[in-house]
């Protein structure tokens, strides 16, 4: 059985959990609880991962036709790192009827398909392709992340894309779906010292696409913000007081057995509580 360790870093999907729920976070990071794979997740990943490899091929090839066909090749390498995937489909051992495995790939070749309607990948030569990036901030705050895309222009612009396979949120939604951005345009600006000159979600659900071109202003209150958020984690770390925050979202948790909420008791915390000092 692996050890707890207390977190040592920060990227945009474990920024947002604490954000969303902080026992949600601990749940995630800490007690490492396991979840269950969904088929709109996995959907997720195997399309990027047609998306990712598309570009292997010589510009005039990277066609819808060559892109779809891709996706068979790429779930079985999928189902190969993840045997477990093929649960999601026919009967699993508890009885509960699964996702219909044709139609599921289906639904992912129209996906891939309608990315074409966005951008046009003959005229695309990424300089990155699911890059790892990570920095330590002088705080000592480690970041980190993976971008789907990155695209340098020749003059030296930098562009971070972001393949989405759900649909755009409306506008009054749109500052939460760039943090994810944000971040990462902070962690390159801290490497490269280059303000990314464009940020763009492309939503293959809906069919948006959705740019915002930061300023450094906008990445110092991004820095800001993921300070104050690594305090309040460490904080919950040392005192072991991760509250739930219940929200709509809730629906969709893997963890409402545990959840106090839902009348559930988690797990004995893994990690040493700093003692309380008196008053």
């Amino acid at each position: 059985m692996t050890t707890a360790q207390p977190p040592s870093s920060l990227s945009p999907s474990r920024a947002s959990d604490f954000m969303q729920c902080p026992l949600l976070y601990r749940f995630r990071v800490i007690d490492k609880l396991p979840e269950k794979p969904s088929a709109a997740a996995t959907r997720g990943t195997l399309v990027h991962a047609v998306l990712e490899r598309l570009f292997d091929n010589p510009a005039q090839e990277r066609t819808a036709v060559r892109a779809k066909g891709l996706v068979p090749g790429q779930w079985d390498r999928l189902l190969e790192s993840k045997p477990e995937l093929a649960g999601l489909f026919g009967e699993s051992p508890d009885g509960t009827a699964g996702a219909d495995l044709a139609t599921w790939l289906q639904e992912a070749e129209q996906l891939v398909e309608r990315w074409f309607t966005l951008e046009d990948p003959t005229r695309l030569e990424p300089a990155e392709r699911e890059l790892f990036v990570e920095t330590e901030l002088a705080s000592g705050l480690r970041l980190r992340g993976i971008i789907d895309r990155v695209d340098v222009a020749p003059t030296g612009e930098v562009r971070i894309v972001d393949y989405k396979t759900g649909k755009a949120p409306r506008p009054e939604y749109a500052e939460g779906a760039l943090f994810q951005m944000k971040f990462y345009a902070l962690v390159v600006w801290r490497l490269k010292g280059i303000v990314p000159r464009r940020l763009q979600l492309v939503y293959l659900g809906n069919g948006e696409v959705l740019t915002y071109d930061p300023v450094e202003a906008d990445l110092e209150r991004v820095e800001r913000k993921l300070h104050a958020l690594w305090e309040a984690i460490k904080e919950a770390t040392a005192t072991g007081e991760w509250r739930p925050r219940k929200t709509k979202l809730c629906g969709w948790c893997d963890h409402q057995a545990v959840c106090p909420e839902f009348g559930g008791t988690p797990p004995v915390y893994p990690l040493t509580v700093r003692p309380v000092e008196s008053p």
